[in-house]
């Protein structure tokens, strides 16, 4: 049966640094038409090409069509369904058009030593602009942002008279622990961690694979949310509780207006490709659907390597010490 006429193919899937990075939409029906998404409100009708597309972040209010969805899937544009402008990720779904080479290239640097370091003191370069720390070690690096850390809540405390002790983190019920500020801290701290998730699950990298946190499913979440908190949350967290509004709403929608206002998203997306990504290279996105083969080789996928192709009549493939196998 013929491809339908519509079907995006695939040289009409653009590479995700030539995209626009992410579009959020709510309280909107999308649907599609030909090979654009179309996002209808009382307003107005707005036709995005799909293709052009790399996350598209629905939030409250909206319903999708299953003919959006598959143009999105087919254009290699990944759907996270969010809260209100992506302070939290609660699902997500990847087109069947993007490839795994960002997720294979962050797996590669994880887990080899020298690699992994050298992205983590990239980390905690982001953190402090200007300042000579290629000296340091790793251990040193994590003293001197405790520190910074430290002297930011005095900071704020200080010019929004605001009283503060200490940090004070309740795990599993974060925003029930310390005084108002603390709790602040901790729902805009949650609601940055829903961003970054959505935003990493949406350009296809892993949120498990940390350089800096380990050992948690959110471990890269982690490490890129600390990027952006001494310029968002807390400052956020204290001037909310200089003003007497301490809930964990008015956390979660100061947050949300302060991404938009700050361009956060495209920012994240920006600083993961500068972490993952050398300097002038590219990664593939497209689905190469190969086979592994011995050592670090690849074989196509899509024939029959059975008994067969091992015959006089058998093709040769080519294998990565040059030599050649049946």
């Amino acid at each position: 049966m013929p491809e339908p006429w519509w079907r995006t193919g695939p040289q009409d899937v653009h590479r995700l640094e030539d995209r626009i990075s992410s579009l959020y939409a709510e309280r909107c029906h999308i649907d599609r038409d030909d090979n654009a998404v179309v996002l209808v409100n009382k307003a107005r009708v707005v036709h995005v090409p799909a293709a052009w597309l790399a996350v598209l972040l629905i939030g409250p209010g909206s319903r999708v069509t299953h003919g959006a969805v598959t143009l999105l899937a087919d254009s290699g544009t990944s759907l996270c369904w969010v809260g209100e402008h992506g302070v939290r990720l609660y699902a997500s779904g990847h087109g069947v058009a993007r490839g795994s080479q960002l997720q294979l290239r962050q797996a590669w640097l994880v887990t080899r030593p020298k690699e992994r370091v050298a992205v983590a003191r990239r980390m905690y370069d982001m953190r402090f602009p200007g300042e000579d720390t290629p000296g340091l070690t790793l251990q040193q690096l994590r003293g001197r942002e405790g520190t910074r850390v430290r002297r930011l809540y005095t900071q704020h405390s200080e010019r929004t008279g605001v009283p503060w002790t200490k940090r004070d983190y309740k795990p599993g019920d974060a925003f029930a622990a310390g005084d108002d500020v603390n709790r602040l801290l901790s729902a805009a701290n949650s609601a940055l961690y829903g961003i970054c998730h959505a935003v990493i699950t949406g350009i296809g990298a892993s949120p498990a694979l940390g350089f800096v946190h380990t050992g948690s499913a959110l471990s890269f979440v982690l490490d890129v949310a600390d990027l952006y908190k001494a310029e968002f949350t807390i400052p956020l967290a204290f001037d909310l509780a200089a003003k007497g509004l301490t809930s964990e709403r008015d956390a979660r929608t100061a947050l949300r207006d302060a991404v938009v206002q700050g361009k956060l998203l495209p920012r994240v997306v920006a600083d993961i490709k500068d972490l993952l990504v050398p300097e002038g290279d590219t990664l593939l996105e497209q689905d190469m659907g190969e086979l592994w083969d011995d050592g670090d080789g690849v074989v196509s996928s899509g024939r029959n390597w059975g008994a067969d192709a091992f015959g006089p009549d058998s093709h040769l493939d080519i294998i990565p010490d040059g030599s050649t196998a049946p």
